[in-house]
């Protein structure tokens, strides 16, 4: 079946799906005859008869207010009301492709298109109304969609010259952007579109999403990673009301009911046996195993001078193991999930970040071409990294095959704590020389990680693996990003070594690889410096050569007003010790700098740790939506902050243990410390991302206060109380 021929299906020329939504766009509707060429303005945005502006993006919003700053900015280029713009996110069948939502690259690169294709479109427009008037089009004017002559004699509207029709015209790469002296709307604090239907609870979640006659699934998992299915009694689940069926390929389970509440007690009352798989190493030896793995790949990262002869050479000589222990995403809303196989194709609805990836996995869980497949993005109670999301919709899309209607499917904690992808361990080791002046001279590092970077495809979903489809991915989640430093030192070498096992079902998690790398680099800094008797933020400044690297550390002095001295600070036998720690980072070394203050207290008997103050100095080049930037930092601070001191995966040799609150316990509202944020707007730079770069300091930064504070260094995430007291507190 060709796309054309999908999208006619069953209701001639407009296939719609109203979801009861406002202006967040959330309503799904396509004509037959969009355009889905990338180099035509009409792929990304059409103009009606009434003059609103309707987007399509490829890119989707997951909490983080990128749909409001989309709209910024076609908005400015267009030249039309923020208010007559309708965006379209992450539905496969009328957005191109532009990529997972991640890596903070929705603004830089998927606004980047919608940028371009909005300005194209103003230029050609001004040039019809020009040669409609036999003017000049630099004798024209454009005001909320409605071109004028100077004087202001005529007038005439986009909708006018559109009548409705396609806009055929070719995306320009080279069409003016304005210059950002002319901005309106672009740099200016716009409210969330999404915000006041969810404070009012209009807002529809993916949780919301019902279709007529959708039946609910529970899914009953293996009692391991690797469990096998040896049998099934479904005689008790049979006596709940409202029981359908229970569908099984394999080892994979699921119990069909007419209700949420009857598909529960269903699962629960289902009887089954599964061997018991002996996967895990034991979370003790964890890092041992870890470092033991066998090595895919020994990857150089840079080499400068001679290490080994200038270490050999040094008046102080220091080595330290920093190891960041394995998390689980941790949605405070469990993964949710519709889809509805007919006629051999499948239309799901999901909250993935990666709508039209999935589409590809989808189609391999499903056997069925990918263009037989249509995903429907909806947002989620929570997404960043690779959650349960895709798992989840692969869940619904294989049940709603196997039994034949459209099905709902709601994951429960235990399986979103226990069944989600997690973020592999990292272990990293450091060793520095300094001469006899305390000027720093040698620099090696070591990480051991996991395998590849890896892409959404070579993550096998959970109803792939479980119903025996055969996949050839592999699991990853780490990155060898940031591993090598910015300071320039005389000798560097920096190693990765990719592993080539891992014991446990990974993924991304926000910030991956870069978060642990830069951990064990700015807490070693730290390290150095303190052997060198040096203040910490001027150390960073001797060393770093970029001014814009130098341009947030002296805005995060001033912000934090940084006394400068060297660590620790003089009143470490404090019962409640106080210290302040920094860290800096370029996220990729290749855009968004980030300098961070965290201001501690540690209380002596019990080892707690509690951060009272953090100031974040921030520079992502032009900034879109101030509000927005900074509720993003805001967000990734407090759930870094979470990370760094409370979260860590529990397990035994066979599963998952921490599949709770109460096990996996999170920061909680009186424990968020005050925030303070500068931005270093920068108008005439490109668009950074600020979703994942200040989250990436914030261990280090704490790690290094808590040194400021104590004198004792913790090179273990997460610092634990029992961690800090044996790090040597008294």
């Amino acid at each position: 079946m060709q796309r054309r021929q999908f999208l006619q299906a069953g209701s001639g020329l407009v296939v719609s799906f109203s979801l009861g939504v406002s202006a967040v766009g959330h309503a799904q509707t396509m004509v037959s005859n969009k355009s889905m060429d990338k180099t035509q303005v009409d792929a990304w945005l059409g103009i009606g008869a009434d003059g609103r502006v309707t987007v399509y993006s490829g890119k989707v919003d997951l909490g983080t207010g990128v749909r409001t700053a989309l709209m910024q900015m076609v908005a400015e280029e267009l030249d039309v009301n923020f208010k007559h713009i309708d965006m379209i996110m992450g539905d496969t069948l009328t957005t191109l492709d532009q990529g997972q939502s991640a890596g903070s690259l929705s603004l830089q690169n998927g606004g980047g298109t919608l940028r371009q294709a909005a300005a194209s479109a103003r230029q050609a427009l001004l040039a019809s109304a020009a040669i409609r008037w036999q003017v000049a089009a630099t004798e024209l004017t454009v005001n909320d969609g409605l071109i004028s002559t100077r004087q202001g004699d005529r007038t005439i509207s986009y909708s006018v010259l559109v009548a409705s029709a396609p806009l055929n015209i070719k995306l320009d790469p080279k069409a003016s952007l304005k210059a950002h002296a002319e901005h309106k709307i672009v740099g200016q604090s716009v409210a969330r579109v999404d915000i006041p239907d969810k404070l009012t609870g209009k807002f529809m979640y993916m949780h919301d999403f019902k279709l007529p006659g959708m039946l609910h699934a529970r899914m009953i998992r293996p009692s391991g990673q690797g469990g096998q299915l040896l049998s099934v009694d479904d005689s008790a689940a049979r006596q709940i009301n409202g029981f359908i069926k229970v569908v099984r390929k394999q080892n994979f389970l699921a119990v069909v009911c007419q209700t949420e509440w009857a598909a529960v007690k269903a699962a629960r009352a289902l009887k089954t046996k599964w061997t018991t798989p002996n996967t895990f190493p034991e979370q003790a030896k964890l890092y041992g195993y870890w470092r033991q793995l066998p090595v895919a790949k020994n990857e150089p990262v840079i080499q400068t001078g001679n290490v080994s002869n200038a270490l050999g050479g040094a008046a102080k000589r220091i080595k330290a193991t920093y190891d960041f222990a394995p998390h689980t995403h941790g949605s405070i809303g469990p993964s949710c999930a519709v889809a509805d196989f007919k006629d051999g194709s499948c239309t799901v609805w999901s909250a993935s970040q990666a709508t039209h990836s999935l589409q590809a996995e989808l189609s391999t869980v499903l056997d069925i071409p990918k263009e037989r497949i249509r995903m429907i993005y909806l947002d989620g109670a929570g997404c960043y990294g690779r959650n349960g999301h895709e798992d989840c919709s692969g869940d619904a899309a294989l049940v709603s095959q196997l039994a034949g209607a459209p099905v709902r499917v709601q994951w429960m904690r235990a399986d979103e704590h226990g069944w989600d992808p997690k973020s592999p361990p990292t272990l990293v080791d450091m060793e520095g020389g300094l001469d006899a002046a305390g000027q720093p001279i040698a620099w090696r590092s070591e990480f051991f990680i996991a395998q590849a970077n890896g892409t959404l495809e070579e993550f096998p979903l959970l109803a792939a693996v479980l119903s025996g489809v055969q996949r050839k991915g592999h699991y990853t989640g780490n990155l060898q990003k940031n591993a090598d430093v910015l300071y320039q030192f005389p000798n560097i070498q920096t190693e990765v070594h990719r592993l080539a096992d891992n014991a446990f079902r990974t993924s991304h998690l926000r910030t991956p690889g870069r978060m642990q790398n830069t951990f064990a680099n700015e807490s070693f800094f730290d390290e150095l410096a303190a052997a060198a008797g040096a203040d910490p933020l001027a150390w960073r400044l001797t060393y770093l050569k970029e001014p814009r690297a130098k341009a947030v550390l002296e805005d995060v002095a001033r912000l934090s007003k940084w006394q400068s001295r060297a660590s620790p600070a003089k009143n470490t036998k404090a019962q409640v010790a106080c210290g302040r720690g920094v860290s800096f980072v370029k996220y990729d070394n290749d855009r968004t700098f980030v300098a961070l203050v965290a201001e501690v207290e540690v209380h002596r008997k019990t080892g707690a740790i509690r951060v009272t103050d953090v100031w974040c100095s921030h520079d992502c080049g032009q900034v879109i939506n101030p509000d927005g930037a900074i509720n993003q930092i805001e967000g990734g601070i407090v759930q870094t902050i979470s990370r760094t001191l409370l979260e860590e995966l529990k397990f035994d040799q066979t599963h998952v243990t921490s599949t709770d609150w109460a096990t996996y316990p999170i920061l909680r509202f009186p424990e968020v410390p005050r925030i303070h944020v500068s931005l270093i707007n920068r108008p005439e730079m490109p668009v950074w991302g600020a979703g994942e770069m200040a989250p990436i300091v914030v261990p280090s930064a704490i790690s290094n206060a808590v040194f400021d504070a104590t004198g004792v260094r913790l090179r273990s995430v997460p610092f634990l109380p029992a961690k800090v007291k044996a790090a040597g507190l008294s």
